[in-house]
């Protein structure tokens, strides 16, 4: 048996009782886990489960091709996120996000402590702070676009380049992508309300060209009703 630290991604009911959790693991990156019993009458914790919450598991090791089983788990920070809608909404998009595009990724500290700050900046009522945290993510993982004196980004090929590309990519989208990418302290960039949109629908693009198998998630819906 050992133990581990991570972000619940994602979980799903089996059967009567019995769940199934994705998790991005300090240790081992993303990791799936058997919980048994944690929706039995008795059991408080299933209360424990919501998306992003960080976990601390007891695991036990897999039996042949199995997956490994949660023997016990405990709740490792507590915050109140979960009670502001606005905060909410903004965790729900992001988890169903990173359940996607972490299902290939092992250890990996800079995404976890990525996901701990931006965790933070939304505590702190940074409303926008999901956007600046998937840039982050397209650097950690070396695909963010590269800096030069080009006014509009080209979502394809990841340069700034003197010509519009994409009519997403305008002037004003494009310098709010250079100027998060070069700053030293992106979650104090305040992004324009009426920027906000299009910025998310730019994010978007980006990763579909940039992230193999890339699905737009499906709680985008909801989280543009924040900037509405």
């Amino acid at each position: 048996m050992n133990s581990q630290k991570g972000f619940l991604l994602s979980f799903i009911k089996y059967g009567e009782n019995d769940a199934v959790l994705h998790c991005f693991t300090e240790e081992d990156g993303f990791q799936t886990y058997f919980l048994k019993g944690v929706y039995s009458k008795r059991n408080k914790k299933k209360a424990l489960l919501l998306p992003l919450n960080q976990l601390g598991f007891s695991i036990s090791p897999a039996k042949g091709s199995g997956i490994q089983s949660v023997s016990g788990f405990e709740l490792i920070k507590n915050n109140d996120i979960y009670t502001d809608i606005k905060a909410n909404t903004v965790i729900f998009f992001i988890s169903d996000f990173l359940n996607q595009i972490l299902r290939h990724e092992n250890k990996n500290p800079g995404i976890f402590l990525g996901i701990e700050e931006f965790i933070n900046e939304l505590g702190r009522q940074n409303y926008q702070s999901h956007l600046i945290f998937l840039i982050k993510i397209l650097k950690i993982q070396g695909v963010a676009p590269l800096i030069n004196g080009g006014k509009y980004l080209d979502p394809e090929t990841g340069v700034f380049s003197q010509s519009l590309t994409h009519q997403l990519f305008g002037e004003d989208i494009s310098r709010v992508w250079k100027d998060i990418i070069s700053s030293e302290v992106p979650y104090r960039i305040k992004i324009h309300q009426a920027l906000r949109r299009d910025f998310l629908d730019s994010l978007l693009v980006y990763y579909h060209y940039h992230i193999t198998d890339f699905r737009v998630p499906a709680s985008l819906e909801v989280i543009q009703q924040i900037f509405e």
